[in-house]
């Protein structure tokens, strides 16, 4: 199975200490403001992560094709795209947990072939899928990840306590009964239990309620901002991407664009417009064959519509009203991550 803790053990069979209060244990341990210093490798210059040309394949497909990139200290850096795009490939590989085809990695100055073992104290990893010991309680969890990574909890609750203290009203239950967004959250405690200078979090979002999406997010923010932990995460949600320091965006193994969430928007030159009718059942299939039409897609209650620079609005109404639409909207929009994703997948662009 695999865990956050890197652990090829058994879950142990003796239970943890019973009742007790990590919140008053903790406030023994002086040093609960900050993460443990621990020294930089090779890479120097402010970076905790460096990829170049990595790549991977299985059988004939090609998963990764030769991704390039760097995360500096402390930043909230994003790998976006879909399902399929390469995004677990990626992180199994920084992780140490696959081998690469080609190319090299360091995270924390260690590469990540040769020094994987100190690289596994140094980073926490939340794969995709829950992979904590769903028959262990939410304390038993807690304590086990603790304990073979050498601490306690109490020792750095500080990390945790914010996170933890929404779970800990459950923390006699078993783990594989618990919902969604508090498995995810009992994920993160474990990962964080060991104080990591890197947290590599795949779609940790994925199948989780809005609410504990935006709370999830918000308890990363924390985590940036008050320990200056460095955080790679991986999503498909779109929506997301504004939250990151820095995005790359990743379709089939390769990143179409690295930079800021606002760079890649500002950098955005399509002609742009929201589009609705009373007849949206078959209005995205009369956009799509109305001559000035480049691209149209689905984009909450409206439909984004890129076109040529010649069209204009009130032929685009007439059009539709021909066609025996009514309540006709067509107006101006804001391009998101989500219409820069759509507009680099059809040309093509490359970062």
């Amino acid at each position: 199975m695999e865990t956050s803790g890197f652990s090829n053990g058994q879950p142990p069979t003796n239970s943890p200490k019973g009742e007790k209060s990590y919140r008053d244990s903790a406030q023994s341990h002086a040093g609960g403001s900050t993460i443990p210093s621990l020294p930089l490798g090779g890479d120097g210059g402010g970076l905790v992560l460096s990829a170049r040309n990595l790549t991977k394949s299985y059988g004939k497909v090609q998963a990764l094709r030769g991704l390039t990139f760097t995360v500096k200290e402390g930043e909230l850096y994003g790998i976006i795209g879909p399902d399929g795009a390469g995004k677990t490939t990626l992180f199994r590989i920084l992780t140490t947990l696959l081998a690469a085809d080609g190319g090299d990695a360091t995270v924390d100055g260690l590469d990540v072939a040769g020094d994987y073992r100190e690289i596994r104290r140094r980073i926490g990893y939340m794969p995709g899928r829950f992979s904590l010991y769903q028959d262990l309680s939410v304390e038993e969890n807690l304590e086990f990840f603790a304990t073979i990574f050498n601490t306690t909890i109490s020792e750095n609750y500080h990390l945790v306590e914010d996170i933890y203290r929404q779970i800990e009203p459950f923390r006699k239950r078993k783990a594989g009964k618990l919902s969604g967004g508090m498995k995810q959250k009992l994920a993160l405690c474990c990962a964080l239990i060991h104080a990591p200078r890197v947290l590599f979090l795949d779609e940790p979002t994925t199948g989780v309620d809005p609410v504990s999406r935006v709370e999830f997010w918000e308890m990363l923010r924390k985590l940036k901002e008050r320990y200056g932990i460095t955080v790679v995460v991986s999503t498909p949600y779109m929506d997301e991407a504004t939250l990151c320091d820095r995005i790359a965006l990743i379709q089939d193994g390769e990143f179409l664009r690295i930079d800021t969430p606002r760079g890649i928007i500002s950098s955005y030159g399509d002609t742009l417009w929201a589009v609705r009718s009373d007849g949206m059942h078959r209005l995205l299939d009369d956009l799509r064959a109305y001559d000035d039409t480049l691209t149209a897609f689905s984009f909450g209650e409206t439909y984004h519509v890129t076109v040529k620079n010649t069209a204009r609005p009130q032929a685009m109404t007439a059009y539709l009203e021909g066609l025996g639409h009514g309540a006709v909207s067509v107006l101006p929009a804001d391009a998101t991550i989500e219409d820069c994703f759509m507009s680099l997948m059809k040309k093509g662009g490359k970062e």
